[in-house]
């Protein structure tokens, strides 16, 4: 079983921390984080860059990920329903046959206040849009996911 952990939830609300203590704990993990693939594309995690590029890198990984029999764990924000959609929809074609969505769902407050300590800060503007797309069309089983985590915080 080809096994994808779809991480869920606004900037700062501990995705990529969980992501750390995963693999931690399990190294046959692998880590994909947008932030990580636009710092190797683009020189930075805040530039955005063109997302077909960074998209088939992702793509790339989860090919990769397959191929060595690891668990990939996607690290990115994955806020809008149809994104979901697409990214489960291509990790199926690809391979995998158990995706797990785990939404951490971090009150917007605790998320801006950890971006403000951050060197890199998203934009609050950007966050409260997140917020708002999670909040009108929250993660579900619907969207093709076999299991549906959620951590409140």
């Amino acid at each position: 079983m080809t096994k994808l952990l779809l991480l869920i939830g606004l900037p700062g609300s501990g995705k990529s921390t969980l992501a750390q203590h995963l693999l931690a704990d399990c190294p046959q993990m692998q880590i994909i984080s947008t932030d990580t693939i636009r710092r190797q594309l683009f020189g930075g995690e805040a530039v955005q860059g063109p997302w077909l590029v960074l998209w088939r890198e992702v793509l790339r990984q989860f090919q990769e990920t397959i191929a060595t029999g690891n668990i990939a764990i996607y690290d990115a924000t994955n806020a809008q329903r149809r994104q979901r959609r697409e990214v489960i929809a291509s990790a199926r074609e690809i391979g995998f046959t158990h995706i797990t969505g785990v939404w951490i769902d971090t009150p917007v407050w605790l998320c801006l206040a950890r971006n403000k300590k951050r060197q890199r800060q998203v934009p609050e503007e950007v966050i409260f849009r997140m917020h708002r797309q999670l909040r009108d069309a929250p993660p579900s089983l619907e969207e093709g996911l076999n299991d549906l985590l959620r951590f409140s915080l």
